[in-house]
């Protein structure tokens, strides 16, 4: 049995009430690479998420509190089978984390057959296909549970070139981008579209990951897993559809790596594309290099990157600090500092949310 989901708008896959689910992180949720699971523990439409399977360090503690010191009710467990023992119902294992190069973790093997063995269906963000392994394949058909590889690429005929229509859409497309990976792009794009709802605005978002889908994203695409020539396409397609459906004032873009990380550059497409004439940009003060790996160079500045962004015809209206290693007290003392050197707003997602941005939102 194989399920592949394709991800491209509100039609394309079910939203909500596909049961009750857990993490695997595997002894990662404490470092950037659960990046899929943090953006789980702060919010899913699609599942519920009752509990993380990661460490002897981390079990016994609560998964929101381990991620930002909220408490969120989805206790952490050092193993499956504890998991399993504590909890009424598992349907689904998400495994939660993002790898280089989308590399299934070999450790987290075994604890997938242990699972599909006791019934639960497996959800697979990353690019290492569990259906495409005959031993998981099997074994998936024995036990009747679905493997939902999210990243398997759409077939050709679902794919969309990019026509212009994109250039007709009256709301205010806005990019979320950031100056490295793994920088919070997609919380901040989320919490944005959240924050317009609750202020009586139409905020609507496009994810571009798999932790997007994860998470309910209506509308939008797997960016990483789409042909080169439709990503452009696939973009429009995704923010024409939402416009169209939702009537929304403000779509936010999800963005993915950055516009000069080596290993990945991306976001132009976003801009050009997506004619996104108005950016959001993530930046961490205390992360030096890309991927924090020295070999792959120093991250330019917050300056330069606005420079570039605005030659290319989009304004940056605002700067959201990704506070990683930063105190409270950090956090702040930097926020200060580039609201006194950039002359933008900087948001502090984590710390303060995004509330601060609402009357910028409105004055476009």
């Amino acid at each position: 049995m194989e399920n592949q989901i394709q991800t491209t708008n509100a039609q394309s896959a079910p939203i909500g009430g596909l049961g009750a689910a857990v993490i695997l992180t595997n002894g990662l949720l404490q470092k950037s690479d659960a990046k899929t699971a943090h953006g789980l523990i702060r919010g899913t439409e699609r599942y519920e998420i009752i509990g993380v399977i990661d460490s002897a360090e981390t079990a016994g503690k609560d998964a929101g509190e381990v991620l930002d010191g909220k408490h969120r009710n989805i206790p952490v467990f050092d193993s499956l089978d504890s998991a399993i023992n504590n909890l009424q119902s598992i349907d689904y294992l998400i495994i939660g984390v993002a790898t280089i190069g989308g590399v299934l973790p070999p450790t987290m093997l075994d604890i997938i057959k242990i699972a599909i063995e006791n019934g639960i269906s497996i959800v697979n963000g990353l690019h290492e296909y569990l259906s495409e392994k005959p031993e998981i394949l099997a074994l998936a058909e024995a036990n009747n549970v679905e493997l939902i590889d999210i990243r398997k690429p759409k077939s050709r005929k679902d794919l969309h070139f990019w026509t212009g229509e994109v250039r007709d859409v009256k709301a205010k497309i806005i990019a979320v981008i950031g100056m490295d990976c793994a920088m919070g792009k997609r919380t901040t794009a989320r919490m944005l579209s959240q924050s317009c709802e609750r202020n009586g605005l139409n905020g609507q978002m496009i994810f571009t990951g798999q932790t997007g889908w994860l998470q309910g994203g209506k509308y939008g695409f797997i960016f990483d897993s789409t042909l080169n020539d439709f990503v452009s396409g696939e973009l429009e397609k995704a923010i024409v559809s939402c416009w169209k459906d939702t009537h929304a004032d403000f779509i936010f873009l999800e963005g993915q790596s950055s516009l000069r990380n080596p290993s990945g550059p991306c976001g132009l497409e976003f801009l050009i594309s997506g004619n996104a004439k108005h950016v959001v940009l993530l930046h961490a003060p205390k992360r030096k290099y890309f991927d924090d790996d020295p070999h792959w160079g120093e991250i330019p500045s917050v300056e330069s990157e606005i420079e570039i962004i605005e030659k290319l015809g989009s304004k940056v209206i605002a700067v959201a600090l990704n506070t990683e290693k930063c105190t409270d007290e950090e956090a702040f003392e930097y926020q200060a500092f580039y609201e006194k050197k950039l002359q933008l707003p900087v948001l502090l997602p984590i710390q303060e949310g995004v509330e601060k941005l609402i009357p910028t939102l409105i004055a476009l």
